[in-house]
């Protein structure tokens, strides 16, 4: 089994718990407005590879991965899901730390076989929350969120471990209400286990302009390390509110 892997990356410092062998897939249907990877979107570009090939490059590395893994991001790693199960599988058994980071936009609660066989043999999830309201996040990304919601409850329900991410893009994520919205949404979830809040950057800008791309964000400013951390601080003192109601 083959899949389209776009690039790795051997020294993972923020994919997952300690230093991480990261691969990269191709393809993704989310057009996140924020997104600096525009050239994993188109599924046929990436170069085809086997789990056992990914696996012995992760072995050149391993002696250097403390305390971490492999984390499988994209794209949308979930477009390949027969591959990552087959990758994560054969990982799984060389004793590897599995980790998968993913918006979740495939997901459907009636046919959840795969993702099922997947959840098995996979250590954590990073769910990336990319925006709590559903109208919002149509703005955003072109996709509703439900589905995605939908997938957060599902692993909270298997009892998957999981950590939730939120960029924080001002004007777009950073409203008090929508922090206070995704708050309360954890609060439901016993099995999330970290939240990251990001602040958004614009260091994709000069890929887009290496690809002919127009910038979506043209115009909006960076977001700093303390506006991230204030976001944070919002979202669990809300999360601890409604814990406590």
């Amino acid at each position: 089994m083959q899949g389209r892997i776009h690039s790795t990356e051997s020294f993972g410092t923020v994919d997952g718990p300690g230093i991480r062998f990261v691969v990269f897939t191709q393809g993704c249907p989310m057009r996140c407005l924020y997104c600096h990877n525009p050239d994993t979107w188109k599924y046929e570009g990436g170069t085809l590879r086997e789990a056992d090939d990914i696996l012995k490059e992760y072995d050149s590395y391993k002696e250097f991965l403390k305390g971490g893994g492999i984390t499988v991001t994209g794209g949308e790693p979930l477009l390949q899901i027969k591959f990552i199960i087959d990758l994560f599988t054969k990982a799984k058994k060389k004793g590897i730390h599995t980790c998968i980071d993913t918006s979740g936009v495939t997901f459907r609660p009636d046919n959840t076989k795969e993702i099922d066989e997947l959840l098995e043999v996979t250590d954590l999830v990073l769910l990336d929350i990319k925006h709590i309201d559903d109208e919002e996040h149509k703005k955003l990304t072109g996709h509703s969120n439900k589905n995605i919601i939908e997938f957060a409850r599902y692993l909270n329900k298997k009892e998957k471990p999981f950590w939730v991410r939120q960029v924080i893009v001002p004007g777009i994520t950073d409203k008090e209400e929508y922090l206070v919205g995704l708050g309360k949404f954890l609060a439901e979830l016993k099995y999330v286990k970290a939240l990251d809040v990001l602040p958004y950057h614009t260091m994709g800008i000069t890929k887009y302009e290496q690809l002919g791309m127009e910038y979506p964000l043209k115009g909006y400013e960076s977001a700093t390390k303390e506006e991230a951390i204030k976001a944070k601080e919002i979202i669990l003192k809300a999360r601890k509110e409604a814990l406590n109601n």
